[in-house]
């Protein structure tokens, strides 16, 4: 159950970096960048993918804590 934990954690962590557009939105408003922040952008594709898999390791790896604590 622990390698599971280690391999959902490693998935996550490539996750999260593949997701840099939001990492750079996200430091425009400590830096007062564009306008663009604001702008109503849907995820498609790709992108859309690769935040719902986020989503779901997070969730599990969440889970399989919770259960490998008790």
């Amino acid at each position: 159950m622990e390698t599971i934990v280690i391999i959902i954690s490693i998935m996550l962590i490539i996750l999260v970096l593949l997701q840099s557009n939001k990492a750079e939105a996200s430091s425009q408003i400590i830096q007062g960048g564009t306008s663009d922040l604001f702008l109503n952008r849907k995820e498609r594709g790709g992108e859309l993918f690769i935040t719902r898999l986020t989503m779901f390791l997070g969730m599990a790896f969440f889970i399989i804590c919770l259960f490998l604590s008790f």
